[in-house]
């Protein structure tokens, strides 16, 4: 339970607060807590059983990373619609058949961030519409590929791991 809690900082996207909180043991501490509305991240697969993914530019990871396509949750929309906006956006597809596959926390020690993870299918294409700031190329590969990557450390992006094993996972349940 939270007791006290100070602003530090309000920016676009987050929110940083110090919060003195009463915890289960009964203890208070003071927590440095960032708040994020959250988002989504979609393992889209194509009829030829290909996965999206996007090699990005990703100014605090150090360059260019391997991810998912994904984004932040707008105006506190349903994180299904954010799923289909930024498929939309950065992919260039919209999708027919949409699974929720879960969700994972990106930082829980300090972020309060949920990601949303869902798998796409039935595909069609249409035109992507990247925001300003985003730098990427989209790539298709085999979903056995995609795993491949992970395994080899090539893909380090925590939410894409998750989705695209939790995908691969859902899809061989299916078979």
């Amino acid at each position: 339970m939270i007791e006290n809690e100070e602003l530090i900082y309000q920016g676009r996207v987050i929110r940083l607060n110090i919060e003195q909180v009463r915890l289960p043991n009964h203890k208070v501490a003071e927590l440095e807590i960032i708040h994020h509305p959250g988002g989504a991240a979609i393992v889209a697969i194509d009829e030829q059983q290909r996965v999206c993914l996007l090699n990005q530019y990703r100014h605090a990871a150090g360059g260019y990373i391997w991810e998912l396509p994904a984004g932040k949750i707008d105006n506190k929309e349903p994180h299904l619609q954010t799923a289909q906006r930024e498929l939309a956006e950065e992919a260039g597809r919209s999708a027919t058949q949409w699974h929720y596959l879960g969700h994972s926390l990106s930082s829980p020690g300090v972020f309060t961030e949920v990601i949303h993870l869902y798998l796409a299918t039935e595909l069609t294409s249409m035109t992507s519409q990247p925001e300003d700031h985003e730098v990427f190329q989209v790539e298709w590969r085999s979903l056995n590929t995609a795993l491949q990557m992970i395994y080899s450390g090539e893909i380090c992006d925590s939410k894409s791991i998750i989705g695209l094993i939790l995908a691969a996972h859902r899809l061989q349940q299916s078979k």
